[in-house]
């Protein structure tokens, strides 16, 4: 398949038409399996998923009856935030009744809150939500959604009933925005033991120079919260009181920087160990993508140990004890620190004294970063 063009937009084929049917077989089985023996009220959410939900029924081997339902929340290619309800439902046709909302696309979810609370008040015996493509990056809000067909990065997508302004709805398969080449920052990771202050450099790197910012226990977070498939297998390993396995860490981070607008990226806490190091390089390989840098701050341990001890006198962080401390710092000597030698390897080391205040840390960084970035350019 060819790339084509749509208002001046080139869009290159991304989802097949097997891969489509193969989600939405998958859908329908689920939602027969909640629907048991009773009739679903399915509710259309046009214009998009008119076609969707025309090959749902197809599948579909149980009573069920189809309601339309038309808003309006995007302008061009970018969720204007607002959401108007153009075509509404009579209130007696989902009273007391078990709805399905059939949504082509969750992406914010500002649509998909809109339609929760208008459905909401027409006193529905249950309301779930199926959404043929769901970007759980972009994803803004609390609820889970019930049944999902595939999940997808945070692309701009057409064909198969999506839009651009109106056109591409008709194109039988999903194509996704090609975008042109844009400025590129560095990709590395903020290296360094406890203490050392990676997280708090890391942010105002992330807000200086527009970089996306990765730490795994901030992506274990947004998944475990909004219960995505990947989510539910971390939280079954901590609530056990394993660690993650790093294929579930991988496949988390791989959803991030396969997104076209994330033109730098600052891995912070990951990866901890070689075989992490390794396994990253292999997906930003994939990608197309390196580690441009590993950016150690330097800090001596006996200050690293003051700083944790008072941190923990704050209450900031409770496990912040002599104890606490002396093991996490045995660990990093033990099992991180051997990544530093794995990316000197690659030249790709660089030290910074981090003794000092922050802004004077950060500009110490900020100097290191734009020297890479430079010699990259070169």
């Amino acid at each position: 398949m060819k790339d084509i063009k749509l208002h001046g937009k080139t869009f290159e084929p991304y989802i097949t038409k097997e891969q489509i049917e193969a989600a939405i077989r998958k859908l329908s089985h689920e939602i027969e399996n909640y629907a048991k023996d009773e009739t679903i009220v399915f509710v259309v959410v046009l214009k998009g998923s008119f076609i969707f939900s025309a090959d749902l029924a197809k599948h579909y081997q149980k009573n069920a009856t189809f309601e339309f339902y038309r808003l309006k929340s995007y302008e061009g290619t970018q969720s204007s935030g607002e959401v108007k309800v153009l075509v509404d439902i009579d209130d007696q046709l989902i009273e007391g009744k078990k709805v399905v909302v059939l949504e082509d696309i969750v992406d914010t979810g500002n649509t998909l809150i809109k339609i929760i609370e208008e459905l909401g008040r027409k006193n529905p015996a249950d309301l779930k939500i199926a959404s043929l493509f769901f970007k759980p990056t972009a994803y803004t809000k609390n609820r889970p959604i019930d049944f999902v067909g595939m999940e997808i990065p945070n692309e701009f997508i057409v064909g198969y009933g999506l839009d651009y302004d109106e056109l591409g709805r008709n194109l039988p398969i999903i194509y996704k925005l090609k975008e042109e080449k844009k400025e590129k920052m560095i990709d590395f990771i903020l290296f360094g033991p406890p203490g050392a202050g990676k997280g708090t450099q890391a942010k105002i790197l992330k807000d200086k120079l527009g970089l996306t910012y990765i730490a795994t226990g901030d992506l274990f977070r947004h998944h475990i919260k909004n219960q995505t498939p990947l989510g539910k297998k971390a939280k079954a390993y901590i609530d056990k009181g394993d660690f993650v396995p790093d294929e579930i860490t991988i496949d988390m981070i791989k959803e991030i920087i396969s997104d076209p607008n994330v033109k730098g990226i600052i891995f912070d806490g990951f990866p901890r160990t070689v075989r992490q190091a390794e396994s990253l390089d292999k997906l930003m390989a994939e990608k197309g993508l390196i580690i441009d840098a590993l950016i150690a701050l330097n800090v001596p341990e006996e200050r690293l140990i003051k700083r944790l001890l008072n941190r923990g006198a704050t209450g900031e962080r409770s496990d912040d004890n002599e104890e606490t401390i002396k093991h996490r710092l045995d660990l990093y000597h033990q099992k991180t620190e051997p990544v530093k030698d794995y990316y000197k390897k690659q030249n790709k080391f660089y030290e910074v004294n981090g003794v000092g205040d922050i802004e004077e840390v950060n500009q110490r960084l900020l100097d290191v970063i734009n020297s890479i970035q430079l010699r990259e350019e070169v």
